[in-house]
């Protein structure tokens, strides 16, 4: 005898494999009551409800069908026609067990996971800010489980917008699974369908679609963060199921100025960063006491003096007083002990920097910028064998970032590995052919095996990509020392005027000066970045431009003023 799992219709007919009610697999059940039962079927179904296919779980041996799902009636004894099915049976067992590891649940905890930026299905471009930030905001909460890997913003952003193929991505990021997610807002309400992927195994783990008012989106964000979670099989310990669910601010109106202020953060240009700026300024407004809106001004101010020539004497006092604000509302966020320490190593406080990215670490050792930024003050400090593993443990938890793979291009060119550098920075185009700085490494290394054409040819390349905000100083380097003076000479003063403007520093200025073999022209730039605490002087350790400026004495004062071992 068979019976449908779905409707408990009985059929007699042993050839029927479907039900002819509701189209559900036909499964065996017992002959007789007298008898030990060859099968056992449990069932996570309601009492009273007939169990569906996927609440039924298969033993290691076989099993029972739970009582309440049909009567069974005593079989005069004789001979068991049950035995002539046996095989058949046991293939049915077999094909569920199979089934239900493939299609019910994974066979073990999930360890790592890309989340993919959510597609905005709105028709409006206005809100991308809110797929964008609901993604990075998911991420940061998986972050915080100290049992998965979790892909960085950086890495999963290089696939928006591309239909690449999942097994693809997968491989290439090195990760179990893969979430999905794409978000509708129409008015108030806001609609996000999720798709969990394990990409090892090729199925689909979890579906999910939540509907809430926009004034819900906090809340929606915790919920989701809890469901992924528990849909990987972690095995999460009180303290990790607080991190996962736990919201940066109650204020949907704070959460949304902040989702606006990462949005422009991200796209890194001086118009942008004011934009982020006030974004974030809103978000604390609304809530004076949302950490992660303090992180967002530090990181801005911190960095101003890069992108909008705002003096640091300026810029740092604020980007600190931000960063210790966030500290005093959150001592555990790993965020702005990172913050911080980029601000100490602008202040030429190198200790305190490495005690920050330490602490950053220690909190939060998924965050990759920490790695990054730490690697950044161990070039300036000189310690270039602990950049290397600092810079290849930030790649490991970032594979695909620019800014890090670029930066280990650099460290391979520090340590003369010209052909290691020059491969690494070929790769690095290859995926991202508009990150410009790749292109000033590449072409630094070319300039160091000699091929000069190719050198200026990938130097021009950066100047252009970036429309003549990186990479001038190093070409104007490139000119000087192939021999092209005129060239180099006109690329200073454009470098003068720009510093005239508060739009560069001597440094870069100082390092055409450098290509141009005139030493004194290049110590009187460094020497005005020295009075003023400005720019990336601390660079002239490493910087390929200064190597002849070296063995000049005037170097190791530079040093020693800045407080850097020799």
């Amino acid at each position: 005898m068979k019976r449908c799992p779905e409707c408990g219709r009985d059929y007699n007919d042993d050839s029927m494999s479907f039900c002819l009610d509701d189209g559900s697999e036909l499964l065996f059940g017992p002959a007789s009551m007298d008898e030990p039962a060859t099968a056992i079927l449990h069932t996570t179904a309601a009492p009273g409800e007939a169990p569906t296919r996927a609440q039924i779980q298969i033993t290691d041996q076989t099993a029972i069908l739970p009582s309440g799902t049909g009567d069974v009636t005593p079989k005069p004894r004789g001979f068991d026609k049950r035995l002539l099915f046996a095989p058949l049976a046991l293939a049915v067992i077999i094909l569920g067990g199979f089934f239900g590891y493939r299609y019910v649940t994974p066979a073990k905890q999930i360890e790592s996971i890309a989340v993919m930026p959510f597609v905005n299905e709105s028709g409006n471009a206005d809100v991308e800010y809110l797929s964008d930030g609901m993604t990075e905001t998911l991420i940061k909460s998986l972050s915080e489980l100290p049992n998965l890997n979790v892909k960085p913003r950086s890495s999963v952003f290089r696939y928006k917008g591309k239909d690449t193929d999942m097994k693809t991505i997968g491989k290439e990021l090195n990760v179990e699974a893969i979430l999905n997610g794409r978000v509708i807002q129409r008015g108030d309400q806001l609609t996000l369908s999720l798709e969990l992927v394990d990409v090892k195994n090729d199925k689909v783990l979890w579906t999910e679609s939540y509907q809430r008012k926009q004034s819900d989106i906090v809340s929606l964000q915790s919920e989701i963060a809890k469901d992924v979670s528990t849909k990987l099989k972690l095995k999460l310990s009180g303290a990790d199921e607080a991190k996962v669910a736990k919201a940066s601010t109650v204020n949907p109106e704070a959460y949304q100025a902040y989702l606006k202020g990462r949005y422009y953060w991200n796209r890194r240009t001086a118009e942008n960063l004011k934009k982020a700026i006030e974004q974030f300024k809103i978000a604390t407004d609304r809530d004076p006491n949302y950490a992660l809106a303090y992180v967002g001004l530090a990181d801005c101010y911190a960095i101003l003096n890069n992108l909008t020539g705002t003096p640091l004497s300026e810029a740092l006092p604020q980007a600190k007083a931000y960063a210790e604000r966030a500290i005093a509302i959150d001592d555990q966020l790993g965020e702005p002990h990172a913050s911080l320490g980029l601000i100490y190593q602008k202040l030429w406080k190198w200790a305190e920097a490495e005690q920050e990215y330490k602490r950053a670490i220690e909190l939060n050792p998924n965050y990759a910028t920490a790695y990054q930024w730490h690697s950044l003050l161990l070039r300036d400090l000189g310690r270039f064998d602990e950049v290397a593993l600092m810079i290849k443990r930030a790649k490991e938890l970032d594979p695909l970032s620019s800014p890090i793979n670029s930066n280990l291009s650099t460290v391979y060119l520090i340590q003369k590995d010209y052909d290691a550098s020059i491969e690494n920075s070929l790769k690095l185009i290859e995926l991202d052919p508009n990150f410009s700085y790749s292109y000033v490494i590449l072409g630094l290394s070319y300039l160091k095996k000699g091929r000069t054409t190719e050198a200026i040819t990938n130097l021009e390349k950066a100047v252009e990509l970036s429309n003549r905000d990186v990479g001038l100083s190093e070409l104007g380097y490139g000119y000087g020392v192939t021999g092209k003076r005129a060239e180099a000479n006109a690329i200073a003063k454009e470098l003068e005027e720009k510093y005239a403007s508060k739009e560069s520093n001597g440094f870069y200025v100082a390092g055409v000066y450098a290509g141009l073999a005139d030493k004194d022209k290049a110590f009187e730039w460094l020497e005005k970045d020295i009075q003023t605490k400005s720019g990336n002087i601390s660079n002239i350790r490493w910087a390929i431009p200064f190597e002849s400026l070296r063995d000049d004495p005037r170097y190791k004062d530079l040093l020693k003023r800045m407080g850097l071992p020799e």
